[in-house]
């Protein structure tokens, strides 16, 4: 806690301004410190405790961006909001409040409500925090099916290190303040995963990698009180 992945997001985002170094995506410098990065629909952010509109529909939530923008008119934005609900599977929620539906099935529907803009980056800020074991193992099949299905780039913010392993290709661990990236972790697990493979030799040995990283950090953390 506190080492600045909420930040490093956020400065992704364009919502934050780098003190120093440069932000680059696929090659193009997007920010500096003298280069100020406004946010966009390229990058889209899935927040921790969500954004939906309490007054709107799922597929008003999820059309809005595309519509609002006059990216897609509302015909051409339900089509493929249809789409990507049925993929979710959420048909039939179509026209319920937020309040009528689960935290799992809001979280679905504000990552298909980013998908629909088309980014480039996701950025999932500890998107499943809050949720009981059950409802994060279904959040957990629910994204990895999104991903093999999209390609889309994914920063994931968490300090779950289970769900860190078991969902990227590759892990930061960062460092207690000042934070920066201490080690990356290249995750080799073959896709498409399940909940099995958290079984195998290889995802307890990058478990443990990480652990041990992330311990050592806690550690300096605790002696500085």
């Amino acid at each position: 806690s506190g080492s600045g992945k909420t930040t490093t997001l956020m400065m992704i985002a364009g919502f934050e301004t780098p003190t120093s170094g440069e932000i680059y995506l696929d090659g193009k410098l997007m920010a500096s410190t003298t280069k100020k990065l406004q946010p966009g629909p390229d990058r889209v952010v899935v927040f921790q405790h969500g954004a939906l509109f309490d007054w709107k529909t799922v597929l008003d939530n999820i059309i809005f961006g595309p519509v609002v923008t006059g990216v897609l008119t509302k015909k051409q934005a339900t089509e493929k909001a249809q789409s990507l609900i049925n993929m979710a599977g959420l048909q039939g929620y179509e026209n319920d409040f937020p309040i009528r539906i689960s935290s799992g099935m809001k979280r679905r529907v504000e990552i298909l409500r980013a998908l629909i803009n088309e980014p480039q980056v996701l950025l999932l800020d500890e998107p499943y925090r809050a949720l009981d074991a059950i409802t994060k193992g279904i959040m957990h099949k629910f994204l990895l099916d999104v991903f093999d299905r999209v390609q889309k780039t994914i920063m994931f913010i968490t300090h779950d290190l289970d769900e860190s392993v078991y969902l990227a290709d590759r892990v930061g661990v960062m460092t207690t303040r000042p934070g920066k990236f201490k080690k990356w972790i290249e995750v080799d697990l073959p896709r498409p995963r399940d909940f099995h493979i958290k079984e195998s030799p290889r995802f307890l040995e990058l478990k443990r990698e990480a652990m041990e990283a992330v311990i050592e950090e806690a550690q300096k953390s605790f002696e500085r009180g």
